[in-house]
């Protein structure tokens, strides 16, 4: 049995770094007493994958994990589990069961992701930031330089940024998420901010991602839908 849990990770957990996420819950698990698979080999490990990982700092409304169990355990059990043993600032939204194979994999399903901004208090722009927006937005080409491990490149975004508005007293953003055209949100806001002509300040702003998508179109006809709404419930 497959199943996709949704979680999210707000608090003081948002300062837990990936890879000790993925511990957490594989210790996690062990303590809800799943039955999950593991890997053969001379060094067994969980059959797991996790969408995308998730900036130091930022909080989510949307995580999602795959995980391989060895029987049937009816979701909202697994749900009830997990919830049991998890610490203040994790909670699971949804357990659901999905097809197996790796094309279906969270991480390889990866598309596009909702984001919501809000400056802190005292480190908003001096300008009317909220004027400039739409401006911004109705450029042909958003060109930003990415830095990658090995070296530079010279980057058109505006065609990932799928949506991006003013949201109460912040601005939501849904950005391309695949591995091949990964936009960070913190990239766009500070190419807005300098496009406006505002120096962005260390720790101006807080990100906080709500959802995470897959796409059952293809690259020129988006057809995005919710890594949840891919699996069911079982009974």
């Amino acid at each position: 049995m497959k199943v996709r849990i949704k979680f999210a990770k707000t608090g003081h957990m948002k300062f837990v770094g990936h890879l000790d996420t993925m511990r957490y819950f594989q210790k996690a698990i062990r303590r809800a007493e799943l039955p999950v698979a593991f890997s053969g080999g001379y060094s067994p490990h969980m059959i797991m994958s996790f969408a995308a990982p998730l900036g130091v700092g930022t909080t989510s409304l949307g995580e999602y994990f795959d995980m391989e169990l060895t029987e049937t355990v009816p979701t909202k059990e697994i749900e009830d589990r997990l919830n049991a043993v998890m610490a203040e600032g994790v909670s699971i939204c949804s357990a659901r069961q999905v097809e197996d194979g790796k094309a279906s994999t969270a991480m390889a399903l990866v598309a596009a992701a909702d984001y919501f901004i809000q400056f802190r208090e005292g480190k908003e722009p001096a300008a009317d930031w909220r004027a400039g927006l739409d401006d911004f937005l109705s450029q042909k080409e958003i060109i930003v330089t990415k830095k990658t491990k090995r070296s530079e490149k010279t980057v058109d975004i505006r065609p990932y940024i799928y949506e991006m508005h003013l949201d109460g007293e912040g601005v939501f953003m849904q950005l391309a998420s695949a591995s091949s055209n990964y936009t960070k949100p913190e990239l766009v806001m500070d190419t807005f901010l300098r496009w406006m002509d505002e120096e962005p300040l260390p720790f101006a702003y807080m990100i906080e991602r709500r959802e995470i998508y897959a796409n059952k179109g293809d690259e020129e006809h988006l057809k995005l839908v919710s890594m949840e709404s891919l699996g069911e419930e079982v009974e």
